[in-house]
C-alpha cells in the first residue's frame, strides 16, 4: 500500500507513542532494556516500523521537516535489522529514553500543521 507522507508520519507517531507508552506503563528502566533479551526484541519491532516509515517519506517532505533526524532513524531501523548481533544497547537505551520523547513532540507538531494545512 502506498502511503501519503502525512499517514507516515502518523504512523511513526503512533509507534512511538504506543512504545513510550510501553515503557512508562511497564516502568521499565534503561539498565534493563541493556540486559534482557524480551525487552530489547520489545523495542525492535516498533523501531523498525518507525524507521521503515521514515526511509520511505518524500525527499520534499524530509526537506521541510529538517528539525526531525529522519536519515538517522531510517539508518537505525537498517542497522536493526541487517546487524542485529552488533547492536549497541547503551545506545538503543539512550534513543528509547531520551530521544523518542523529543521525537514525539517534534512529529505532533508535523501532523498539527499538516492539519491546519489541510484545513485550508
Amino acid at each position: 500500500m502506498k502511503y501519503s507522507d502525512r499517514q507516515r508520519v502518523q504512523k511513526i507517531y503512533d509507534y512511538a507513542i504506543r512504545l513510550q507508552q510501553y515503557i512508562l506503563e511497564e516502568h521499565i528502566e534503561k539498565e534493563a532494556l541493556l540486559t534482557q533479551l524480551p525487552l530489547q526484541w520489545l523495542v525492535t519491532t516498533p523501531l523498525y516500523n518507525m524507521g521503515e516509515h521514515c526511509h520511505n517519506l518524500s525527499t520534499e517532505y524530509k526537506v521541510k521537516h529538517r528539525e526531525i533526524p529522519w536519515t538517522m532513524i531510517a539508518g537505525l531501523r537498517h542497522r536493526l535489522v541487517h546487524d542485529y548481533d552488533g547492536t549497541n544497547w547503551s545506545i538503543i537505551s539512550e534513543v528509547i529514553f531520551e530521544e523518542l520523547p523529543i521525537l514525539i513532540e517534534q512529529l505532533r507538531l508535523c501532523l498539527r500543521e499538516s492539519e491546519n494545512t489541510d484545513a485550508v
